[in-house]
C-alpha cells in the first residue's frame, strides 16, 4: 500500500487540476457601497490624521509633492496625491524563480499561495514540544518547500535565533534560502545597511549583477509601520533600500484589532489600508513608480486576553476584506491567512487554516501568505504541517478555479451515451480525459476504505506527513549554487552552514 503511494509520488501526473495564478475574486465580503465608504475613510485618515515619524528622505520628497506636516508633527497626504500614486503604481508584477518554471505573474486577482512567517520556534517531526529555530532550519525548510508544488514562492518561515550579529544573520539567511530552493524568495533585513552586501552575494550566485537584474530571483521588503499610524525607521529604511533589488518591494502592515487598531472590524480595515497605502506612498515618493506588493495584514485580538489570535473567523473575514479593497485599488495584494493558534498539526489547525486560506484565495488575493506550516499564532513552525498544508492548498486552489461551463462540459451527449449504454461513466472517454485535468488529488489525505487503512497501520495524517518529510529531507539536497561560486562565497562571507550538512548521508535525517 505504502509502496504504491510512493510510486505515485515519484511519477507525478503530467497534468494537474490546479496551478499558480488561478483567477479568484468570486468571494466578496464587502459590497461596492461598503468599499466606497472604506475608501473615503482611508483618504480621510491619510489627509487629516496622517503618519507620525516619517524618515527624513520621505519627508523631503513628500513636502515637495504638496504634503504637509500638521501641528502634531504628522505627515499628511492630500487625497489627489494618494489617488495619483495608486494609479501610477504597477498593477502587474513578476516574480522570477531561479528557473523559469517557477516564475509567477502577479496581479488582476490571480491567486498564489506562499510561505512566510518568521517563527522563532520549531516543532520537530513527531515532537510535542517546541525548540528555538536555527539557521540550519532555514535551509531545511527551504529545501522542503522546494518540493511542495502548492507553495509557489519562499520566504524564511523561521528566524535563525542562533545568530546574534544582524549582518551575518541577514547574509546567512539569504544564503540558506537560495541554496535550498529555486523558487522566488523574499528576504528581510535587520538593517538597511545589510542590503548591499547581501546583493553582492546574490550577484555572485547569479553569475553577475547584470544576470541578477535581468531575472531577480529575490526581493526585499519589510514592515515599515508601527501601528497605529506611525512609521518605523529601521524597516522603512530597509524598504527604500530594497528598491536596489530591481524586484518588487513587499510591504506588510499588521495592526491588531482591539489592541493597535479599532475593535470594529470595518475600522481595522480602514486603518490597515491607510497604513498600507502610507507605505506605498513612502516608496513611490522616494523612488517614483516603483513596483510594490501591498500587504495589509489585519490581525485580530482575543479580547478576553488582548493576545493575538490568528485562527478565528474574524481573522479570516477581515483578511479577505483587506484583499478585496486592495483589488479595488488595482494593486498587487498580499494578506496573511493560515495563522493557526493550534500547537500541533491537528483538527484545530486544519479547520482554522482552511477557512482563512479559502476566503483569502476566493477573494482574489495575489499572495496568500502564512498559508502553510505556521503554528501557535505565528510563534512556531512544523514541517509536518507544511506538507499537510500543501495538500490543503491544492484543495483550496481547486475551489478558486471553479467550474467551467460550456457546451462540452455540460455533457449532454455523454449523459445520453451512458444512459443508453453501460449505465455508468467510468469507461467514458471524457472520464479518462478529465481524470487529471479536472480533479486534484491529495498527496497525504487518506481516501482508503477503513479496512485497508487499518491493514496499512492505521496511520493518522501527522504520521503520514512525518514519513513524507523524512523522505524529502533525506534525499533532496539541491545544488542551486555552483560549487566554485560557493567556495568564493565562503571565502568572502561568514557562511555558517557547513557543506557537510548540505549533502546526503549526513546523519541528520
Amino acid at each position: 500500500m505504502r509502496r504504491g503511494r510512493q510510486a505515485r509520488r515519484e511519477s507525478p501526473p503530467q497534468q494537474s487540476a490546479v496551478a499558480p495564478g488561478l483567477s479568484g475574486g468570486t468571494y466578496k465580503p464587502l459590497t461596492d457601497a461598503e468599499i466606497q465608504s472604506i475608501h473615503h475613510a482611508v483618504l480621510d485618515v491619510l489627509e487629516n490624521i496622517g503618519m507620525a515619524d516619517p524618515i527624513p528622505v520621505l519627508k523631503e520628497h513628500a513636502l515637495k509633492k504638496g504634503c504637509k506636516i500638521d501641528k502634531h508633527g504628522r505627515l499628511c497626504f492630500p487625497r489627489a496625491l494618494v489617488e495619483d500614486i495608486i494609479a501610477e503604481t504597477a498593477h502587474e508584477l513578476r516574480f522570477c524563480g531561479r528557473e523559469p518554471r517557477f516564475d509567477l505573474h502577479l496581479g488582476d486577482q490571480r491567486v498564489h499561495t506562499y510561505g512566510g512567517g518568521e517563527a522563532v520556534t520549531m516543532l520537530d517531526v513527531g515532537a510535542s514540544t517546541y525548540r528555538p529555530s536555527t539557521l540550519l532550519d532555514v535551509y531545511d525548510v527551504a529545501r522542503l518547500v522546494d518540493r511542495l508544488d502548492n507553495i509557489h514562492a519562499f520566504s524564511r518561515l523561521i528566524v535563525a535565533t542562533d545568530m546574534n550579529n544582524r549582518l551575518e544573520c541577514d547574509i546567512n539567511t539569504a544564503y540558506a534560502s537560495v541554496a535550498g530552493t529555486a523558487k522566488h524568495t523574499a528576504l528581510t533585513f535587520g538593517d538597511a545597511k545589510n542590503v548591499e552586501p547581501t546583493l553582492e552575494m546574490l550577484y555572485m550566485i547569479a553569475g553577475g549583477k547584470k544576470n541578477f537584474h535581468e531575472r531577480p530571483f529575490c526581493h526585499g521588503g519589510g514592515c515599515p509601520v508601527i501601528s497605529p499610524l506611525r512609521y518605523g525607521a529601521d524597516n522603512a529604511e530597509v524598504c527604500i533600500e530594497s528598491t536596489k533589488f530591481g524586484a518588487p518591494v513587499w510591504i506588510v502592515v499588521a495592526p491588531q484589532a482591539g489592541a493597535t487598531a479599532p475593535a470594529a472590524l470595518a475600522g481595522t480595515v480602514v486603518q490597515v489600508m491607510a497604513e498600507a497605502l502610507a507605505s506605498l506612498l513612502m516608496i513611490n515618493l522616494v523612488v517614483p513608480k516603483y513596483p510594490v506588493i501591498v500587504g495589509p495584514w489585519p490581525f485580530v485580538s482575543d479580547l478576553r486576553s488582548g493576545s493575538f489570535t490568528g485562527g478565528g473567523g474574524e481573522e479570516a473575514l477581515v483578511s479577505a476584506a483587506a484583499a478585496q479593497v486592495t483589488n479595488f485599488y488595482g494593486l498587487v495584494s498580499s494578506v496573511g491567512a493560515g495563522m493557526s493558534d493550534a500547537k500541533l498539526p491537528d483538527n484545530q489547525a486544519g479547520y482554522e487554516k482552511a477557512i482563512a486560506v479559502t476566503l483569502a484565495a476566493l477573494s482574489g488575493c495575489n499572495n496568500v501568505s502564512e498559508s502553510a506550516g505556521m503554528m501557535g499564532s505565528l510563534m512556531g513552525l512544523s514541517m509536518e504541517s507544511l506538507v499537510i498544508d500543501n495538500d490543503m492548498l491544492g484543495t483550496v486552489l481547486r475551489t478558486v478555479r471553479g467550474i467551467e461551463v460550456n457546451e462540452q462540459t455540460l455533457s449532454v451527449e455523454v449523459i445520453e451515451s451512458a444512459v443508453r449504454g453501460e449505465g455508468h461513466f467510468l469507461r467514458q472517454a471524457q472520464t479518462l480525459e478529465l481524470m487529471r485535468s479536472e480533479y486534484e488529488y491529495p498527496d497525504l489525505a487518506d481516501r482508503l476504505p477503513p479496512n485497508q487503512w487499518q491493514e496499512g497501520g492505521s496511520l493518522d495524517i501527522r504520521e503520514q506527513a512525518a514519513a513524507r518529510v523524512r523522505e524529502i529531507m533525506s534525499s533532496h539536497y539541491p545544488e542551486y549554487i555552483d560549487a566554485a561560486i560557493d567556495r568564493k562565497i565562503r571565502d568572502r562571507f561568514p557562511i555558517e552552514i557547513r557543506q557537510a550538512d548540505m549533502q546526503k548521508d549526513n546523519g541528520r535525517w
